[in-house]
């Protein structure tokens, strides 16, 4: 299978978290695509294909070394954001790209624009693939799907290259921040682990975010507004005020980039008689975000005292801490990848990612485990897009990730 074919197969498949279901996964449908990679590794002749009730997806590439290497895994989540529908994708590909901007046939008022983003300028002759506008593309991140899937046909294909036993793993439910949630991580046996999640080509992801989940729910009283004088307490109108006075110091996504930290309101609902809002909590330096959390508290007493007969109720959520610190347990983890690129005529870079991967929360938990870029442009919009030839790359890094560590011998 061709990997445009594979990748636009994937991407295909529904595969959308939600927030809230309180079921494990989130949504079904995410099974979809676990059952169908669970398929394709028995196809390849990989060893202990399993799937958990979970949602977790488990292969192994069984070393060919006559030495004993160690153990290293690849890991990608199948599900999209929550943030925008994946439901119905309809993959638009662009051949042999001439450096336009990109207009989404199904609103084309929607413009993937080349000043938007200058890397399509390095990009002409290559294979684009955007949505139609209408849904998000999914190459966060099925492209890191595709890649791993790609690098295990080449090796099972290629004996010749000497590696040591590699695990696969797909998770679920990484878009709401529990991809990990029911990974069995020292049943995997691995020393460390990749991430295939992150943009272009050549980057080593080996900082990312400190994420906490604020949940502020306002608790108001409803009444039939012909009765409402001295009554009423609007739950709508009071987190309205919560929200207007956030202070700006805390930062928001539109207002900072490099290492500054953020709070991010991107989810509202409810009614008079009760209404919350969802923020996320982010900074490099996770003591920030006992300061952020400190700030959401504050402005609740306050705003209380100024609505009495309301209650405003702050719930902060631990989601996952910088891997920066947690690398250090292995400290090939990072130079591998290094040597991986540059066998592939990349020149790597090592830089921070402003969110958080499977990765992070792997690292936290004692897998060290870096993430590798693998074509992700303007995730969670309809603006998405990726490039067939990056995937690839990201798979040939792979490759040689599996060379790299079968060069290396268990004590």
């Amino acid at each position: 299978m061709s990997l445009l074919d594979r990748f636009l197969r994937y991407v295909r498949i529904d595969t959308q978290s939600a927030e809230g279901t309180g079921e494990v996964p989130s949504t079904a449908k995410q099974l979809d695509l676990c059952r169908l990679l669970v398929e394709e590794c028995r196809l390849l002749g990989l060893s202990d294909v399993t799937l958990s009730p979970h949602g977790v997806v488990v292969a192994t590439i069984p070393g060919n070394s006559s030495l004993p290497a160690p153990a290293i895994a690849w890991v990608a989540h199948v599900d999209t954001s929550p943030e925008t529908s994946g439901a119905g994708v309809k993959p638009q590909v662009h051949r042999n790209y001439a450096g336009q901007d990109l207009v989404l046939p199904a609103s084309p008022e929607r413009v993937i624009r080349v000043t938007d983003n200058p890397r399509l300028r390095e990009l002409l002759g290559k294979t684009i693939v955007t949505t139609d506008g209408t849904t998000l593309l999914g190459a966060d991140d099925k492209a890191g799907v595709a890649a791993i899937m790609q690098a295990a046909e080449y090796l099972c294909a290629h004996p010749e290259v000497v590696h040591g036993p590699i695990k696969l793993v797909f998770t679920c439910d990484e878009e709401i921040g529990h991809g990990v949630d029911h990974l069995d991580i020292p049943a995997l046996g691995v020393v460390c682990a990749y991430t295939l999640d992150g943009d272009g080509e050549g980057v080593i992801d080996n900082e990312t975010f400190s994420a906490d989940l604020a949940v502020v729910r306002v608790i108001g009283i409803n009444i039939h507004p012909s009765i409402g004088y001295g009554k009423m307490v609007n739950a709508i109108r009071i987190l309205a005020e919560f929200l207007t006075r956030l202070a700006p110091e805390f930062g928001s996504p539109e207002t900072t980039r490099d290492r500054e930290g953020f709070l991010h309101p991107y989810q509202i609902e409810g009614g008079v008689a009760e209404a919350q809002v969802r923020i996320l909590l982010r900074d490099f330096e996770t003591a920030n975000l006992e300061r952020f959390a400190a700030g959401l508290h504050s402005l609740a007493r306050d705003v209380e005292t100024r609505h009495p007969r309301a209650r405003i109720e702050v719930e902060v959520r631990p989601q996952y801490r910088n891997m920066r610190d947690g690398l250090a347990r292995e400290p090939r983890a990072v130079p591998k990848a290094v040597a991986a690129m540059r066998a592939c005529g990349l020149e790597p870079r090592l830089s921070i990612i402003r969110g958080g991967t499977d990765g992070s929360r792997l690292t936290e938990l004692g897998l060290p485990t870096p993430n590798l870029s693998t074509g992700e442009h303007n995730p969670h919009s309809p603006l998405e897009w990726t490039c067939i030839e990056e995937i690839q790359r990201a798979a040939d890094v792979l490759v040689e990730l599996a060379r790299e560590w079968g060069r290396e011998r268990l004590p």
